[in-house]
């Protein structure tokens, strides 16, 4: 089996009201395709994410450490959410990818971890 990291891409609108009815559908989709991926026995862990405004960058030097408010890099698209999979191959992280892309209603990237 191979982990593969299912990675969650969105703009400023993916941070939209989450009591608005389309953002309420999304997280009931998530729901389901969660579920599923638990079910089969490839879940390991997943996790959302508040916007990149945020973040906090931590950056140490020559023993001093700084940290600066906001996201590392400056994009109109950040990382919203991920998921974790353990399954047999890349063929089926990308069925997976698919499904979530679907429940999420954004783009889902596919990288294996490095072993």
């Amino acid at each position: 089996m191979t982990q593969y990291m299912l990675s969650v891409h969105v703009g400023d609108e993916g941070y939209s009201d989450p009591k608005s009815t389309d953002t309420q559908r999304m997280y009931a989709q998530v729901d389901v395709f969660n579920n599923e991926l638990r079910a089969s026995g490839a879940w390991v862990f997943a996790g959302g994410m508040h916007p990149a405004s945020t973040a906090t960058l931590v950056t140490s030097k020559d023993g001093k450490t700084t940290n600066t408010d906001g996201p590392y890099m400056k994009n109109d698209v950040q990382l919203g959410g991920f998921w974790v999979i353990d399954v047999a191959d890349r063929d089926t992280a990308l069925v997976w990818a698919g499904k979530g892309s679907a429940a999420c209603e954004g783009p889902v990237e596919v990288r294996e971890f490095q072993g």
